[in-house]
Parts: structure tokens; sequence; C-alpha cells
């Protein structure tokens, strides 16, 4: 199956989060220029761009390729620098079934 972006779905993306152009290459590491081509259907990324893409805006593959109209990211990444505390509570019970069920009963509690 070939991969293609949907720009008017990368442009939805980008504004439902409230970021700028700048701030979407940014957090990308590409050149404003380079990300707005993107955005106007100028140039398609690769399947690995449209995958870093979607890690950056918060969205899944299959939302900015088409296969979904769900926008919402399919996976998380918890980077060990930017938030140890968290990566450190995942990590260890990552392999702990248990554990899992009761802060997840008790995260439900707290959101009652």
């Amino acid at each position: 199956m070939s991969e293609h972006l949907i720009p008017e779905r990368l442009r939805n993306v980008r504004e439902g989060l409230g970021i700028t152009m700048a701030e979407a290459s940014r957090r990308m590491n590409l050149s404003k220029i380079g990300y707005c081509r993107y955005e106007y259907g100028d140039r398609s990324p690769s399947p690995q761009t449209i995958e870093v893409i979607a890690k950056a805006l918060c969205t899944s593959v299959d939302y900015l390729i088409g296969l979904t109209d769900d926008p919402s990211a399919d996976t998380i990444t918890i980077d060990k620098k930017s938030d140890p505390v968290l990566f450190e509570l995942i990590s260890n019970i990552t392999s702990k079934e248990d554990t899992i069920k009761r802060l997840l009963e008790y995260y439900n509690r707290l959101n009652q």
C-alpha cells in the first residue's frame, strides 16, 4: 500500500494544536519552507517522514493518509530526558499486569 499525505489533514492537525507552520517545522527539525511544501501539497513526504510528522503533531499516520477520520494519536513516546518520573513509572510497571490494573482503577476513581 502506498502512503500519501493528505495536506488538508496536516493543516487541520497543526491548527488544532494552535501552532504556526514555523512551530510545526521546528518540532520536526525541518525548514519552514520544507514543511510548507508538505502542507501545501507541493511535495510528498516519504513514509518515514509521515511517521515523524504524525509523532510531532500528536496524530496518527492513518489519519494523515486518510485511512481513518480519527485524528487521535495511536502511539505515545515517553522520553527519559524530558519526563524522567513518568519514564521510570512506565518502565517499572510494564511487565506487571496486576500493578497496571490497580493503577488504572485508582486513576479512574480520581477522575470521577
